[in-house]
């Protein structure tokens, strides 16, 4: 993921109180995965994709959802 995502991810869990090992119970992953996800790097937008959203002027982005 882009840097931009990442941050929105980390920002989320700081406002919700969520550590990397919380997040990683949660979703069945170690806290060195999510580490790793966060410092991007693992994790990713596959090439193809990615040279999708570059051609096309796009970015991935996270945004908290309205209900959430």
């Amino acid at each position: 993921m882009n840097e931009q995502v990442r941050q929105a991810v980390r920002e989320r869990m700081k406002a919700q109180g969520i550590t990397q090992v919380e997040l990683g119970d949660r979703i069945g992953m170690a806290q060195p995965n999510v580490q790793r996800l966060l410092a991007g790097r693992v994790g990713a937008v596959p090439e193809s994709w990615q040279k999708v959203l570059d051609e096309l002027g796009l970015e991935l982005v996270a945004v908290p959802k309205k209900d959430g």
